[in-house]
C-alpha cells in the first residue's frame, strides 16, 4: 500500500474501485478472486472504518464462507443465539428469532462484529490477494472514455488534477457519491432521526445486566435502543436512535445530547440505564436516498451506499454492498472468455438487471420498519399484538432477505405479506 506511488497511473489494471470502505474492499477482493487486476483509491490517509457494531445476517456470512473468510470473522465476532424485540416502554418481549435454528434454516450463521474488524478482514484479504491499495487519493470526477481503437473505458480525475484510467470504474464512494450525479440529480433524504453509539468493556458492567447471547432491540415511541456483545463478549455494543424535535423544527444543530436524554426519559429502567453510557461527543444523523433503478453509466457503475444508502433498521447496509460485489464478480466470471477478456457491457448489464430491484426493496422496507418500530398510542398496541402472535420459527418475514443472493431477476424471492394494523381488534379497558 502506498499514498504516493512512483509513476502513478503506470501499469494497467482491469478495474478501478473508488472508495476503501467495506463495499469497496469486498468488491475489490471479489473481482481479484476472479483473476482481475484491481486498484482501490481511498481518499483518507489511512484505510479505516468509523463506527461500532454491525450485524451480518446469513445472506452475508454465506458469502464470507465462499470467500474463505468466515472462520476469521467468527474469531473476531460473536454468534448470538437469539434476536429479541422488546417494547421500550414496559420492557416486555414482543417477538424473537432463534438464531441457532435460523442458521439451520438458511445454512449460514447470524453474526455480530465490530465494523472496524469486518473492514480489517477485507483489507487483509485484499493485501493477500495483491489488490493495489492506494490511500490519499481523492476522486473529484468521473468520465467515460473511448480509445482510438474504439475500446470503451472510464477514467477518474483526482483532486490534484491527475487522471487514472481502466476498462471499468466502480464507484463505491458512499452516501455523498460524486459518481451518482452522472445518473441522477438528487440529495440525501433526512429521516430526522439520529443515532448515538457506544462500546463498553463488559468488565465495567454489573453482572447480570446484559445477556450477551442475544441481540436485543427495544422499540418505543419515536425511539429505539439496541444492545449486543462484540469481540467474543469482551465489549457491549449499544445504539440509541431517536427522532429529533430540533430536526423537525428545521434547526441546523439537531440530535444533541439533551435531545437524547429527553427521548428516552419515559422508557423502561433497563433502557434508561444504558443512556448514560453513550458517547456524547459524536452522533450520526440518519439519511438515506430515494431508490434509483439505473446504476450503470457506460463503464462507470455505482455500488454500495453510492447506489442504495438505507436507513439502518434492517441491518443490511454493509451487507448489500458486499452482495453487490459478489454479484458483479459472478457476472464478470460468466462474461470472461478463454483469453481472459471480459465482456463488460454484458457483465454490467447483468449486474444492473438484478441488484437495483433487490436494494429498492430493502431501502423502502427499512423506511417502513422504522415507522413500525416507532409507533405510539393505539398503533403501538396493535403492532405489539401482531408481533406477539408470530411463532419463533416462522421465517415468512426473513426468507426474502436472508436467503441466497439472487444473480438474475427470476431468483429474487417474493416479498412478505403485510398485516394491516387495522386488522387487530384491541380489548376494551
Amino acid at each position: 500500500m502506498s499514498s504516493d506511488p512512483a509513476g502513478i497511473g503506470a501499469g494497467e489494471v482491469d478495474v478501478l474501485v473508488v472508495g476503501g470502505g467495506i463495499g469497496g474492499l469486498s468488491t475489490a477482493y471479489a473481482l481479484t478472486r476472479k483473476g482481475l487486476k484491481v486498484r482501490v483509491l481511498e481518499q483518507a490517509k489511512e484505510f479505516g472504518e468509523v463506527g461500532a457494531g454491525i450485524q451480518i445476517a446469513p445472506n452475508c456470512t454465506r458469502i464470507l464462507a465462499e470467500y474463505g473468510l468466515l472462520e476469521e470473522a467468527k474469531s473476531l465476532g460473536l454468534l448470538p443465539t437469539g434476536m429479541v424485540m422488546r417494547d421500550a416502554l414496559d420492557g416486555s418481549e414482543l417477538t424473537r428469532l432463534d438464531l441457532t435454528d435460523l442458521e439451520r434454516a438458511y445454512g449460514s450463521p447470524y453474526m455480530v462484529i465490530h465494523r472496524s474488524d469486518l473492514h480489517g478482514l477485507f483489507l487483509r484479504a485484499c493485501r493477500r490477494a495483491g489488490v493495489d491499495l492506494l490511500t490519499d487519493h481523492r476522486v473529484d470526477g468521473y468520465a467515460n472514455t473511448t480509445a482510438p481503437c474504439g475500446r470503451q473505458g472510464a477514467e477518474v480525475k483526482l483532486a490534484d488534477g491527475r487522471v487514472m484510467r481502466a476498462p471499468v470504474v466502480i464507484a463505491a464512494d458512499g452516501l455523498h457519491s460524486v459518481a451518482r450525479k452522472l445518473l441522477v440529480d438528487d440529495e440525501p433524504v433526512s429521516s430526522a432521526y439520529v443515532a448515538y453509539r457506544a462500546t463498553v468493556p463488559m468488565e465495567e458492567m454489573s453482572p447480570g445486566d446484559v445477556n450477551l447471547s442475544e441481540v436485543v432491540v427495544y422499540v418505543g415511541p419515536g425511539c429505539h435502543f439496541v444492545r449486543y456483545g462484540l469481540r467474543g463478549g469482551d465489549l457491549l455494543n449499544q445504539v440509541a436512535v431517536f427522532r429529533s424535535p430540533k430536526a423537525l423544527a428545521g434547526e441546523q444543530e439537531w440530535g444533541t445530547p439533551d435531545e437524547l436524554d429527553a427521548a428516552f426519559a419515559a422508557t423502561a429502567p433497563v433502557v434508561r440505564s444504558g443512556i448514560p453510557l453513550m458517547w456524547r461527543d459524536r452522533w450520526w444523523r440518519m439519511y438515506d436516498r430515494d431508490p434509483i433503478m439505473t446504476w450503470v453509466h457506460g463503464r462507470i457503475a455505482l455500488l454500495g451506499d453510492a447506489a442504495h444508502p438505507p436507513l439502518q433498521y434492517m441491518a443490511q447496509g454493509a451487507i448489500m454492498a458486499i452482495e453487490d460485489g459478489w454479484v458483479l464478480a459472478e457476472h464478470v466470471a460468466r462474461q470472461r472468455d478463454a483469453t481472459g477478456r471480459v465482456d463488460w457491457a454484458a457483465a454490467l448489464a447483468a449486474y444492473e438487471a438484478v441488484r437495483p430491484e433487490h436494494c429498492r426493496r430493502v431501502v423502502l422496507t427499512a423506511r417502513a420498519w422504522g415507522d413500525l418500530w416507532h409507533l405510539d398510542g393505539e398503533p403501538r398496541l396493535r403492532r405489539n399484538t401482531i408481533l406477539r402472535a408470530r411463532r419463533p420459527h416462522d421465517y415468512t418475514y426473513t426468507d426474502w432477505i436472508y436467503g441466497p443472493t439472487a444473480l438474475v431477476p427470476e431468483e429474487e424471492p417474493p416479498m412478505y405479506p403485510v398485516i394491516p394494523l387495522s386488522s387487530v381488534t384491541l380489548a376494551q379497558t
